[in-house]
């Protein structure tokens, strides 16, 4: 498995925009489907966005679908989120996520074997 470190959150206005990035420590990164999870207060953790190994294609939730784009580097084994025109809507803890075997979706918490900490993610009206 892969340990998680994510950064990169904080507080921004409405329309903003935030970059979020996670570095993995371990090996093989380049062989793991890498996500995107949030969890605001009181909700359920919910998908945001992942990237294929390999391929690299991505998937996005219907809610950040145009505004958010998913990448990876991994000679540096580090996956990104940039978020652009937030919205207040999309205030919540923001988690990385790994998944090293097959999985149909890799849209569910339980396809991931690996999970970051968590950043915080605020956006002011």
């Amino acid at each position: 498995q892969l340990q998680l470190l994510e950064s990169g959150g904080g507080l921004v206005q409405a329309g903003g925009s935030l970059r979020l990035s996670c570095v993995a420590s371990g090996e093989f990164f380049s062989k793991y489907v890498m996500g995107w999870f949030r969890q605001a207060p009181g909700k359920e953790r919910e998908f945001v966005a992942r990237i294929l190994s390999d391929s690299g294609i991505t998937w996005y939730a219907d809610s950040v679908k145009g505004r958010f784009t998913i990448s990876r580097d991994d000679a540096k084994k580090t996956v990104h989120l940039r978020m652009d025109n937030l919205r207040p809507e999309d205030t919540s803890v923001y988690y990385c996520a790994a998944s090293g075997r097959f999985a149909m979706t890799y849209t569910l918490e339980r396809e991931y074997d690996s999970w970051g900490q968590g950043t915080q993610v605020t956006v002011s009206a």
